[in-house]
């Protein structure tokens, strides 16, 4: 009986050293931590205002040829569409029984077609174009929706000036999102 006193003892001793080492380890003890560095290049969200755009800049006509080499397989030769969305048309349509949502027609900001084009496309292969590519084929896509210029110079400045068409065609919808009544005290019910 004293053997197995003293083999619990040691069992329950060993358990406690054990429990004391892996509670005094870092969390999962996995990896390394994300650098300043790294979780900056992460965070790569544009603001509708522009806030975060990088640096770079291109033309309308720099972003034809990044359209035509990336994007024209799923958007088509005139941004009319394909397995992709349009990118371009739609104008006037959105109050018709078959709106056509396009960036033209639809989106409220310029930057945040640059927002999405540098984080999601190509599709095959999102974020791997330069941001001089991005600013290059955004412009083309606004040039498309003839809200830049043909001969116009794409930058941080330039996106965050455009007024898009339907930007004041959004609103804060406040409506409550369920019928339930709001409960402000005892709401736990046991059933």
């Amino acid at each position: 009986m004293d053997g197995l006193k003293k083999g619990s003892f040691l069992l329950g001793l060993f358990c406690a050293c054990t429990l004391t080492c892996v509670a005094a380890q870092p969390k999962y003890g996995l990896g390394t931590s994300a650098t300043d560095a790294q979780i900056a290049s992460w965070n790569i969200d544009v603001a509708p205002d522009g806030k975060a755009l990088p640096p770079g800049s291109a033309t309308v006509a720099d972003g034809e040829k990044v359209y035509m080499n990336n994007c024209l397989a799923c958007h088509g030769l005139k941004l009319e569409g394909g397995i992709g969305p349009a990118l371009a048309g739609g104008n006037g349509s959105l109050t018709t029984d078959k709106p056509l949502k396009t960036v033209g027609s639809y989106w409220p900001y310029a930057t945040t077609l640059f927002d999405y084009i540098r984080r999601a496309m190509p599709f095959q292969s999102p974020q791997s174009l330069t941001n001089d590519q991005v600013y290059a084929v955004t412009g083309y896509v606004l040039h498309v929706n003839k809200l830049l210029d043909a001969n116009a110079t794409v930058d941080a400045a330039t996106l965050a000036a455009i007024k898009m068409p339907n930007r004041d065609g959004f609103f804060i919808d406040d409506r409550p999102d369920s019928k339930a009544i709001d409960c402000m005290s005892n709401c736990l019910k046991v059933h």
